[in-house]
């Protein structure tokens, strides 16, 4: 038995701490002791942790202040290895763990485009971390875990890192028996009583996700028997739902907000959409996969064309080339459901928990079997 640390800022709502809630038990699955590490605390992801994972919480009002602390914490508890995920985090579990003599066993991960990355969020602190983190990551004894290859390639041609500066290691999305599993009900009245074609996207309602050139490309169909729902939470939902009326689509156009259960309403649609101008790699386009329901998306930087074998698992469409993408929903919509099934869930079973976790353990431990 390995003992895991795994630090994080908190477990809100985003993709990252959904993944370490999901990685945390599959290590623990695994036959390893695990615990989880908050630097302030709580989140909406906290209920979807496995009660056999400990929980440390360090209730610092911000990150950077968490230094101390957080110190203290690896100076009293040792690890086999410590995993710290997102640039800001990464900066102080770096200082903290050369406060407490522990750098050799920290791997930090970078979950997206870093060059994209770094503009979203103006506050000083953050873009002060994506300033020194390159330089950081030079030095640390360990390479960056990154969740693709192009997340990886990003970082060594946009940075001062080098390429053994960095690794790989896929997201624990699902399930090992996701291909078993029936899905939920749907909760969206389009799906459950279906009129139209029904097209769905999820995520946050932010720049990065596109969705303002999905609804162009819903208004762009040949066809007005295709409705869109947006699944999530964001700034741009006046924005979004604006455009959508002043494309004639108030009809045909909804933003409900988050879903309890998305692989529910993924399931029951027609097709499932990726608009976003970069990503990582996209924990919603592999569950979409995993349901068997069409897909499309766009080929950003980067994961869509890692995960859909550069189109040959489901077709791939320039960033914010709306005429393109409506050609793709259309050519989705007019395809039989069944078609290329079987082939976008063995896309999807790189991601299942077991086989995603022995990537983890390689990256940091030097073999799934130590």
């Amino acid at each position: 038995m390995k003992k895991f640390l795994i630090i994080l800022h908190d477990l809100g709502a985003g993709g990252a701490e959904k993944m370490m809630t999901r990685l945390a038990g599959a290590l623990v699955d695994a036959g390893n002791d695990v615990t989880l590490l908050l630097l302030t605390g709580g989140g909406i992801n906290a209920a979807c942790l496995d009660p056999r994972v400990k929980t440390v919480e360090l209730q610092s009002p911000r990150s950077a202040r968490a230094v101390p602390a957080l110190a203290r914490f690896l100076r009293a508890n040792r690890f086999d290895a410590q995993l710290a995920v997102l640039t800001h985090v990464n900066v102080v579990a770096i200082a903290a763990a050369a406060l407490s003599g522990t750098l050799a066993r920290l791997h930090v991960s970078e979950r997206n485009a870093f060059s994209h990355d770094k503009h979203v969020n103006p506050a000083f602190t953050v873009r002060l971390a994506y300033w020194a983190a390159p330089l950081l990551y030079r030095l640390i004894p360990n390479p960056v875990i990154c969740v693709s290859k192009g997340v990886a390639q990003d970082l060594v041609d946009t940075t001062i890192a080098r390429r053994q500066d960095v690794t790989i290691a896929d997201n624990p999305v699902l399930d090992d028996d996701f291909y078993k599993k029936r899905p939920g009900r749907p909760s969206h009245r389009w799906l459950l009583e279906k009129s139209d074609a029904v097209v769905v996207a999820v995520g946050r309602l932010a720049r990065q996700k596109g969705f303002d050139t999905l609804i162009t490309a819903i208004a762009a169909l040949p066809t007005t028997g295709v409705r869109l729902i947006i699944f999530g939470e964001g700034a741009l939902r006046t924005q979004l739902l604006e455009q959508a009326r002043a494309l004639g689509l108030a009809d045909r156009v909804d933003l409900p907000g988050y879903t309890a259960d998305p692989l529910a309403e993924v399931a029951a649609a027609d097709c499932f959409v990726l608009s976003s101008r970069f990503e990582g790699s996209p924990n919603a386009l592999v569950e979409a996969l995993a349901t068997g329901t069409p897909v499309v998306a766009t080929r950003c930087p980067h994961g869509p064309a890692e995960i859909l074998i550069n189109g040959l698992v489901a077709p791939l469409v320039d960033v914010d080339d709306a005429v393109a993408l409506a050609q793709a929903i259309v050519l989705q919509l007019g395809t039989p459901r069944n078609f290329k099934r079987h082939t976008r869930l063995e896309a999807a079973a790189r991601f299942a928990n077991t086989r995603a976790v022995q990537t983890y353990l390689t990256a940091m431990l030097g073999s799934a079997a130590s």
